[in-house]
């Protein structure tokens, strides 16, 4: 057995054991999978996926559709880190999912990726303590949001060799500015890129980064601090 995959499988086995089973959220019905760590929470992370955000999710909150999409493929390493995850599918209502992590734990951050940026300024009204846009369609969530009056601290993650031609790196930088110093990137660079620039397998999707990005969105949700 190589190193790489004891690391992997040790990784996999500390992750499951971290965390109870998925579960569908009464208020979702199946259009939501929750996780919850044992011990003491730090925090409550919603997810966003991209692609046509449809997870194909039981009535047990097991996902079946989008398992390479980054957000859902890393979802567990943040059960592992100490923080509840509420992975939406499209139809579920993302301000409703901010509104019912709130009552699990704080600091509640969604995280969005590509697509399902486009899907996270409706959350806006119910005002998450953070916000994190990874490859994300940065001018579309910008049409959409209308104003950056309403940003919580964002935090843009984007990899300086994303070849997808709706989240170039070249539109960080104006979101950036748009934003009026609610927002800060993160830049990775490095990983594997392989087949279509728009898909999980390449730099868009952070391929062979899991890690690095699953510890900026940590260390950024640690830093919020909420009243309580």
């Amino acid at each position: 057995m190589t190193v790489r995959l004891l690391v992997s499988l040790v990784g996999a086995l500390l992750a499951a054991t971290a965390t109870h089973a998925a579960e569908t959220v009464p208020q979702f019905g199946t259009y939501a999978s929750l996780d919850r760590p044992r011990g003491t929470l730090r925090g409550s992370v919603i997810l966003l996926p991209g692609g046509d955000g449809r997870l194909g999710i039981r009535p047990d909150g097991t996902i079946t559709a989008l398992l390479g999409n980054q957000l859902v493929r890393t979802r567990h390493a943040y059960v592992a880190r100490g923080f509840a995850t509420l992975t939406l599918d499209a139809a579920a209502s993302p301000a409703q999912a901010v509104q019912y992590m709130r009552s699990i734990a704080r600091p509640v951050i969604l995280v969005a990726t590509s697509r399902g940026a486009t899907r996270a300024p409706a959350a806006l009204s119910a005002r998450p303590d953070g916000l994190v846009l990874t490859s994300a369609m940065l001018d579309m969530f910008q049409a959409s949001a209308g104003s950056p009056g309403a940003l919580p601290r964002t935090l843009v993650i984007h990899h300086r060799k994303d070849g997808c031609r709706v989240s170039l790196p070249a539109l960080v930088d104006p979101f950036i500015a748009w934003a009026g110093g609610r927002a800060r990137a993160v830049w990775l660079s490095g990983g594997t890129d392989r087949g279509d620039p728009c898909q999980a397998a390449g730099h868009h999707g952070f391929a062979g980064l899991d890690a690095q990005v699953v510890s900026q969105v940590s260390a950024f949700a640690g830093s919020l601090r909420v009243s309580r």
